[in-house]
């Protein structure tokens, strides 16, 4: 059966929406396990991490497995120290988004975030060979790769089929210069865009969308209409990623969906009337431009 999951949240949302926004996930939708922890920019942890235990608790007690996520970049000694406390809880499944993560779980059984650079067989295999049960492959890859990756069958293979797509991390902040901010004092500038700072070319085309010290897309994927092609594939994880939307209503559309309840026509104009004003693309899948437009179904 395929599953669905909420990838971690990328974004810096204050302590109250976090615990809404997870009550209701817990509560309300149909995921199979979601992620949590903080990926982006370590300065964030302190307001999130104490959130931890009681969001672990709830969605555990709705039936949800969760996976905790380590730092996508790390540039420092409590960086290092960040992902250490992170690799070290017991008993729990862990992906890691840096490579020193997967140095610090070698032996046990981990995942790995689509930040680490999976293209090939090769690497696929070493990497379980280390504890890797599961990848989410980096958004750039055509369903030719994701085919040959599952083909393997040396780990699971896990895709994300919704929201901005992480393209790179970098240790500059150009959220916080968007500002006029510098990074060491940014404010936490990051707040004030719920759903990344949207990104405009010289010619005022829209492009990307920053989060902090992170490019996103700027368009949602939305692979709803390439869902029997990537199960097919031998895609079994099919990943959701946590935007400033109705995601409860998002996980019913891709859940109907992945369980054959709609077809792709009806799902796409389902999601297109949750979000009139979101512009989807599904290109990288066909091996085209990543931005391009969503084909119909």
């Amino acid at each position: 059966m395929a599953k669905l999951t909420l990838g971690p949240l990328l974004f810096n949302w204050s302590a109250g929406k976090r615990r809404d926004f997870y009550a209701r996930i817990a509560d309300e939708a149909s995921i199979d396990a979601v992620y949590l922890g903080e990926v982006v920019c370590a300065k964030r942890a302190p307001f999130s991490d104490p959130l931890l235990p009681d969001l672990i608790e709830r969605l555990e007690r709705a039936g949800k497995a969760v996976v905790l996520s380590t730092l996508g970049l790390v540039m420092s000694a409590h960086d290092r120290e960040m992902v250490r406390r992170t690799c070290e809880v017991a008993d729990r499944l862990i992906e890691a988004n840096d490579l020193s993560a997967v140095h610090r779980l070698a032996g046990r059984s981990f995942t790995l975030g689509p930040l680490v650079n999976v293209y090939d067989e090769g690497t696929l295999s070493y990497l379980a060979g280390l504890g890797a049960i599961r990848a989410c492959l980096p958004p750039e890859l055509p369903l030719k790769a994701v085919r040959e990756l599952a083909a393997s069958r040396t780990a699971e293979i896990e895709v994300q089929v919704f929201g901005r797509l992480p393209l790179a991390i970098s240790a500059r902040c150009p959220h916080a210069r968007a500002y006029k901010l510098h990074k060491d004092n940014c404010q936490f500038v990051c707040g004030e865009d719920p759903d990344g700072l949207p990104v405009a070319t010289m010619d005022h085309q829209p492009f990307l969308a920053v989060n902090g010290l992170q490019t996103l897309s700027g368009a949602y994927a939305n692979y709803l209409g390439d869902l029997p092609a990537m199960r097919d594939a031998g895609v079994q994880w099919f990943r959701l990623s946590p935007q400033d939307c109705d995601m409860v209503r998002v996980t019913m559309i891709f859940r109907s969906a992945l369980d054959g309840a709609c077809d792709g026509e009806e799902a796409n104009a389902s999601l297109a009337g949750l979000i009139p004003e979101v512009e989807f693309a599904d290109g990288f899948l066909g091996g085209a431009a990543g931005r391009s437009r969503c084909k119909p179904s």
